[in-house]
């Protein structure tokens, strides 16, 4: 009788798990083809480069007003939160990034982008197009508002609803972390964040329980030399020389100093130095890019490369006072890091709420980085970032078998199936945050 029992159970919850399936997938479909269809259209052809995403913030707040939530704008300059309060329990955000890109676009769409913006970089007169994505995730971020106030008999406590500027030059959620964005609307108890991914099947949910986006560095060293003719070399202290010993010594760090499992990049983007051919320049720099993803990996290179290019310096006779100077600029990220016990719950959420065979393995082949732990780092939130899939499985198999590649992140060419991106992205955020938050 107790295993007739136990089983009658599991069918209860099966069928009342695949009744919340339905009656979610039913739900955001409809609201996309009402709503979040037009609305992904506008945003892909109207993008905004990072800081001046102006626009796009006022038609989110517009969005996410109407929607029932308590809308502030202008966090850490064109930054939107919106809360929603409904009762005791948990503080628990999403983040959805706005920006686009300084790229023309040449997908073909009939939606394409051809606006233009001044770079508040160069200041010259650039094209702009959503070639990383960031229009998927805002329009999904308006379809889960929606949604979660629909249901707001299913949970319990504070929503709050990030919408954040200058992901792509990594700068905007610490602009608005240092604009007092929880000491303001409070410090949430879990964090969640999405990116879609050209690699992934369109709808396809990827999790992991470690790190999905590296940590990423700005390095750049100054080697001072000593000028002389290039007949001359022994009256100089060549820097070119110095720069190239000092760049051969950098490969040593992943090779030799960071264990075999741990990954990590140092790559050397650029090397300028001297004017002519018969001059030996009094100076060169090199500019870095370093990756990891651990903290712990994060300080074994920066401290490697600040330890090998000084001393580098001081194999060469250089003096103290001309020794290499190593500077790690302010526009880097540490790595983004799951939580692995929340990434492991919400990862039986969506098999249990959307099917097993919404969740597929992860094909990591490379050190992309994020801003998004800056809002979950210090102080420590437990979060999850996760990935949805963008492009039809025809396409990433006719790629597979020698047809035509798909188009990269920050590609011209790039392109998102925009239905399965967006609806699925409404789905596993509103089953997360129904579990998180559940009465």
């Amino acid at each position: 009788m107790p295993y007739f029992g136990f089983f009658l159970s599991l069918c209860a919850l099966s069928i009342t798990s695949f009744a919340f399936a339905d009656d979610l997938s039913s739900s955001v479909d409809q609201q996309y083809e009402s709503h979040l269809e037009p609305l992904f259209k506008h945003f892909h052809a109207n993008p905004e480069l990072s800081l001046v995403e102006n626009k796009t913030a006022a038609r989110m707040a517009q969005e996410l007003e109407q929607a029932g939530f308590e809308v502030t704008t202008g966090v850490g300059g064109t930054g939107v939160v919106a809360m929603l309060k409904n009762g005791k329990g948990p503080l628990v955000s999403m983040r959805a990034d706005m920006d686009g890109l300084p790229v023309q676009e040449k997908s073909g769409l009939s939606y394409a982008s051809k606006a233009t913006q001044i770079s508040p970089i160069t200041g010259k007169q650039v094209p702009v197009m959503h070639a990383c994505g960031h229009d998927v995730h805002i329009t999904s971020l308006v379809g889960t508002a929606r949604e979660m106030v629909k249901r707001k008999d299913q949970w319990t406590g504070t929503l709050m609803l990030i919408v954040q500027p200058a992901e792509e030059r990594v700068i905007g959620a610490k602009a608005m972390m240092d604009d007092g964005l929880y000491e303001r609307f409070g410090t949430p108890d879990f964090g969640l964040a999405f990116h879609v991914a050209a690699g992934v099947e369109a709808g396809k949910i990827v999790v992991v329980d470690d790190s999905p986006y590296a940590g990423a560095d700005t390095v750049d060293i100054t080697i001072h030399g000593v000028g002389a003719h290039g007949a001359s070399p022994h009256a100089g202290k060549d820097p070119i020389v110095l720069g190239a010993q000092i760049v051969m010594a950098l490969q040593t760090l992943v090779a030799r100093e960071l264990p075999p499992r741990h990954p990590g990049v140092v790559t050397v983007g650029s090397f300028h130095s001297g004017t002519k051919h018969n001059i030996i320049s009094d100076k060169a720099v090199l500019q870095l890019t370093v990756r990891n993803t651990s903290p712990e990996t994060r300080k074994t290179l920066l401290d490697g490369i600040q330890r090998i290019a000084v001393n580098m310096g001081r194999v060469a006779g250089l003096p103290e006072d001309l020794l290499p100077e190593v500077v790690v600029s302010k526009e880097s990220v540490p790595p983004t890091v799951n939580d692995a016990k929340l990434a492991q719950r919400l990862r039986k959420v969506w098999q249990t709420k959307l099917g097993r065979d919404s969740i597929v393995t992860p094909d990591a082949k490379g050190m992309g980085a994020e801003d998004y732990p800056f809002f979950t780092t210090d102080p420590y939130i437990p979060s999850v970032y996760f990935a949805i899939g963008g492009t039809p499985r025809a396409d990433l198999d006719a790629e597979a078998n020698g047809g035509t590649a798909v188009p990269s992140h920050h590609s011209p060419l790039f392109k998102i199936t925009p239905k399965p991106a967006v609806t699925s992205g409404v789905k596993a955020t509103v089953s997360a945050l129904l579990d998180l938050m559940a009465n």
